[in-house]
């Protein structure tokens, strides 16, 4: 399964945010068990970098951050047509519909986030981290 993770769910796991983080914490595991394919945008990897060096004030640790995130996640580009796509799509906020048109050009199975309603007229299925989780838990028995 190719999974794209949304900003959302990745700083959930990196700053520990409750209540979210344990089930940050539980994709991150299954993804680097290689249980699905998880994925990150370019265009999210950004707005991680600028997040973490706001928290640590040090660049040197923003990067070593977005090293570790990408062993094991993949990264997506963005292109160009994307963000054309975007600009028209039916999803009302330009980045999540940059997200949605990123995964579809991508062949992505599911977009994770914690912002459900904001993707509510994808074409790629949309679910939350529990609702992956579960997936994946009635995948293995």
């Amino acid at each position: 399964m190719r999974v794209l993770l949304d900003t959302c769910v990745v700083v959930d796991f990196l700053r520990r945010r409750e209540p979210f983080c344990d089930d940050a914490y539980a994709l991150f595991l299954a993804a680097a068990n290689r249980r699905f394919d998880g994925f990150v945008t370019a265009k999210s990897l950004t707005d991680i970098y600028y997040l973490t060096h706001r928290f640590t004030h040090d660049g040197k640790e923003a990067r070593r951050v977005l090293s570790a995130l990408l062993i094991p996640l993949d990264l997506l580009d963005t292109a160009g047509i994307d963000c054309r796509k975007a600009i028209s799509s039916d999803v009302s906020d330009y980045e999540d519909a940059l997200m949605v048109e990123t995964a579809l050009r991508a062949g992505m199975d599911v977009i994770v986030t914690r912002n459900g309603r904001d993707y509510a007229k994808s074409p790629v299925r949309v679910c939350s981290p529990a609702e992956l989780l579960a997936d994946l838990k009635s995948e293995a028995e």
